[in-house]
């Protein structure tokens, strides 16, 4: 499908922990948008002609407008964080392939499967609607969310999603330590693991993971976000029909991963 770019309105905009906003958007590309899948939203900059690429946090059950929660990291997002109600927005998208929920639904040898979706940081936001989408799906979720502290940013959403736990690192909420370490202290049992969050943790996943399924969600600097720039690889098993080594662009053939097809 053609990617396009097209404009959206602020519906509403909240900062919901410290450099964390939480950004509602009408857009009609709500309407293609599943968990997983990003949007590249551009600033007012003229000099500035790429987007920012942000994972969608949620999509609105009447399919008419996009949730993106992200943070301040640079001039682009500092003026995301200044859009008011009203304010018309650009976007590029739906960009990126997701997670497969079908596929989901169908791994390991409970019925319903039951799915571990672990989150750090600002990978927790894309977390959220693949909980939502599971529960719909009528798929077993278990959330557990790693945060810095006990600022823990759309924690009591999951809860309606799925069975939620956390873990900070500082010891300041649920259990001392990383996402795994909340895994393994609470004796989680699952048939496979769905993730997004700093590499050094997705590479911790993919080992613990095991012969179990693990899909991974790869964070990643992205210029052009369709593909055609070749900034954003990962190394793979498989040969690239694009580029033709062994590698895949992030922006397209993922951000989802099965991890066992990556090198990471």
């Amino acid at each position: 499908m053609m990617k396009s770019k097209t404009k959206g309105t602020v519906l509403s905009q909240s900062c919901i922990a410290p450099g964390i906003y939480d950004l509602k958007i009408k857009t009609t590309l709500a309407s293609d948008a599943h968990a997983g899948q990003f949007v590249g939203v551009f600033t007012k900059d003229a000099s500035a002609l790429l987007p920012r690429p942000i994972s969608i946090c949620g999509v609105s059950d009447d399919k008419d407008s996009i949730r993106l929660v992200y943070r301040v990291a640079g001039k682009g997002t500092d003026e995301f964080s200044r859009l008011d109600e009203g304010d018309d927005v650009w976007l590029l998208g739906v960009l990126g392939n997701g997670y497969d929920i079908s596929k989901l639904a169908a791994v390991g040898n409970t019925e319903p499967a039951r799915v571990l979706l672990l989150g750090g940081g600002i990978g927790i936001p894309p977390m959220l609607e693949l909980a939502k989408e599971l529960k719909a799906a009528g798929v077993n979720a278990v959330s557990v969310m790693g945060y810095r502290d006990d600022k823990a940013f759309l924690l009591d959403e999951f809860t309606a999603y799925s069975d939620t736990y956390v873990a900070t690192e500082d010891g300041s909420l649920g259990t001392k330590g990383n996402v795994l370490d909340a895994v393994r202290e609470n004796n989680i049992a699952f048939d496979c693991i769905c993730a997004c969050g700093p590499m050094p943790m997705l590479r911790a996943i993919k080992q613990f993971a095991g012969d179990k399924p693990a899909f991974i969600s790869l964070e990643e600097r992205m210029a052009c976000g369709v593909g055609a720039c070749l900034g954003c690889v990962v190394k793979t098993k498989e040969v690239d029909h694009h580029s033709h080594v062994n590698n895949a662009r992030i922006c397209t053939d993922g951000p989802v991963f099965d991890a066992s097809e990556v090198e990471i």
